[in-house]
């Protein structure tokens, strides 16, 4: 019987206030815990002129990567609203959650976050490309075949753009 880490770091989902994420981000970085930030460009327009910004691509969240005991040191922090429960309790990640994340960030592929409820549909792995291996589901989405890989604790999807001939069915 393999005995468990109860003080190894996991990773948390953490809620933030509205539009704090970035603020949020640098005080848990300025504190030495181990913090990711997804985030996306997206052309924004003024009265004036456009720029390409930076966004979080899930808004009002974040990760951190602690020992159960630094919770509330999280919570301490200007920005942080509180952690993410289920069941009554609050629950970590799975590494491999995270490390998907972070691949389909640096992908090239357009990416679109939903909090419709997509329903699952026929599971696939990409064949080829930088997402190579990634396992998803196919659904319909805007007339479109697309990936949609599923962060289960977060209660959202991210829906990726592929070509059908980079996927393989089983």
């Amino acid at each position: 019987m393999a005995l468990i880490n109860k003080d190894a770091c996991k990773w948390y989902p953490v809620y933030t206030y509205p539009r704090a994420e970035k603020k949020a981000y640098q005080a848990l970085v300025n504190k030495g815990i181990e913090t990711y930030l997804p985030l996306h460009r997206q052309l924004k327009q003024w009265s004036d002129r456009k720029k390409w910004t930076e966004e979080p691509f899930i808004k009002s969240y974040l990760f951190v990567h602690i020992k159960e005991h630094e919770q509330t040191e999280v919570l301490m922090t200007k920005g942080i609203a509180r952690f993410l429960y289920f069941s009554g309790k609050i629950t970590p990640m799975p590494d491999r959650q995270i490390n998907e994340l972070k691949l389909l960030m640096a992908s090239p592929y357009e990416l679109e976050i939903t909090a419709e409820d997509l329903q699952p549909g026929e599971r696939i792995m990409i064949k080829a490309g930088p997402l190579k291996g990634l396992i998803g589901e196919i659904i319909s989405y805007r007339s479109q075949k697309q990936l949609a890989l599923r962060l289960e604790n977060l209660g959202y999807s991210i829906i990726v753009y592929v070509a059908a001939a980079l996927i393989n069915r089983f």
